[in-house]
């Protein structure tokens, strides 16, 4: 892999001075107090350990700064991990260290610059919401929400980050990486023809699962398994699979408006796997008619297929490394890490005074996997509006760690209502 170019401290301060010049920015968004550039991690798991390694990968004036979770344990095993990893650019100090449902608001008021939103999925768009509010500029991890009203409220919070000029990163490495943004110009600039079918796949094995323990509440085991909680995690439909199909919408240059889809849980029906499905197959279109096939699975003992693929009327093309047809075109060139490349690209935005803002993008892109799971889940054809607009929402009106939490009964399409 090449080595990425260090964004230096001066280049960050400099431009953010030169774009606070020339635009309307509340005071503070662009100030720093020190020479580095804070990090703080909200939601301390593998993913978000991982992200801070890559964002300090991406530049050699990252420093993490401060650090928020719910779990103690998560806190420890991260922090001694990124002490290992980061050795003098680990900064964090016990008055910065936060632990419960209220970490993210004092990590928010510690002095960070760039905040990293890395909890399961059911949080991010509170989370996103306090952190544009806040002034900082945010990498968080995929899906961006779990239903509709989740989704209108990242819209929301990506138009404020906008009109504060603040950078929004989202954890669709693909969008990074160099091989799939040089097929994505080739396909978009008429090489292919016209793109009239994409094919969307994330079959895999199952995946980690942690027994209850009988000190656990409710809540406790449901946020440590959370993969097999909708509320929580989306199902694996928008989890994980929303990779493939925000490539897809990529190509297309825009999201369906409807989806028809079957899915069940035939495999993974023990309850210590929640409620969610172990499989989705689902057919997109979009206003123009062209279809999208997705596939999704977590089956043990299955055939493993994580890909795309995009059909047009003069060639086809993996999205990544080729493309065959009357255009015939091979990646060769060097690929740097796309999950370093994300951070790297979001600090020389900022330092460019053109930060990115990947919000409605990839809100978009979760939608389209919420719409495919509300269409499996009732056996409907759900519309791209009747899904933007359903009001259910699947947080829990509270959340206390020693609380009762019944679990949701598992959709059975045909009678499970579209809400």
């Amino acid at each position: 892999m090449s080595k990425p170019r260090d964004l230096s401290r001066r280049d960050f301060i400099r431009a953010s001075a030169t774009t606070t010049a020339a635009v309307a920015i509340p005071s503070g968004v662009f100030a720093f107090s020190s020479a580095s550039i804070k990090v703080g991690l909200i939601g301390c798991g593998g993913r978000g350990t991982g992200a801070v390694i890559d964002a300090a990968n991406a530049s050699k004036d990252v420093e993490i700064w401060a650090m928020a979770d719910v779990f103690s344990d998560h806190m420890q095993n991260s922090q001694n991990t990124l002490k290992d990893q980061l050795k003098e650019r680990y900064k964090v100090t016990p008055d910065r260290t936060f632990l419960g449902f209220d970490a993210y608001k004092h990590l928010l008021a510690s002095g960070v610059d760039v905040v990293i939103l890395t909890t399961p999925p059911t949080f991010r768009p509170s989370h996103l919401k306090a952190a544009i509010e806040a002034g900082k500029h945010v990498f968080m991890e995929k899906p961006v929400a779990v239903d509709a009203p989740g989704v209108r409220s990242i819209f929301e919070s990506s138009d404020l980050a906008k009109k504060k000029n603040l950078a929004i990163v989202a954890g669709t490495q693909r969008r990074h990486d160099v091989a799939y943004r040089e097929a994505m110009k080739r396909i978009q600039d008429g090489e292919m023809g016209d793109v009239v079918a994409c094919y969307a796949y994330w079959n895999q094995g199952g995946l980690w699962m942690h027994p209850r323990k009988p000190e656990w509440s409710d809540l406790e085991w449901q946020l440590r398994n959370w993969l097999y909680f909708t509320w929580i995690s989306g199902d694996h439909i928008a989890e994980q699979h929303i990779h493939n199909m925000d490539v897809c919408n990529w190509a297309v240059g825009k999201h369906p408006v409807k989806a028809i889809s079957l899915g069940g849980r035939q495999v993974r029906t023990n309850p210590a796997y929640g409620h969610i499905f172990d499989h989705f197959a689902t057919e997109y279109e979009y206003d123009d008619g062209v279809k999208m096939i997705s596939m999704c699975r977590q089956i043990d003992g299955t055939a493993s297929r994580v890909e795309e693929k995009i059909v047009g009327t003069k060639g086809t093309s993996n999205a990544n490394t080729w493309i065959k047809g009357d255009k015939t075109w091979r990646w060769d060139g060097d690929r740097p890490n796309p999950y370093m490349l994300e951070h790297k690209n979001l600090y020389e935005s900022i330092a460019a005074g053109k930060p990115i803002n990947e919000g409605r993008q990839v809100a978009e892109s979760t939608l389209t996997a919420i719409m495919g799971r509300m269409a499996a889940y009732t056996g409907q054809e759900v519309t791209w509006l009747q899904a933007l607009d359903s009001q259910e929402s699947l947080m829990p009106e509270r959340l206390e760690m020693g609380m009762t939490l019944a679990v949701a009964p598992v959709a059975v399409p045909g009678q499970t209502k579209l809400t």
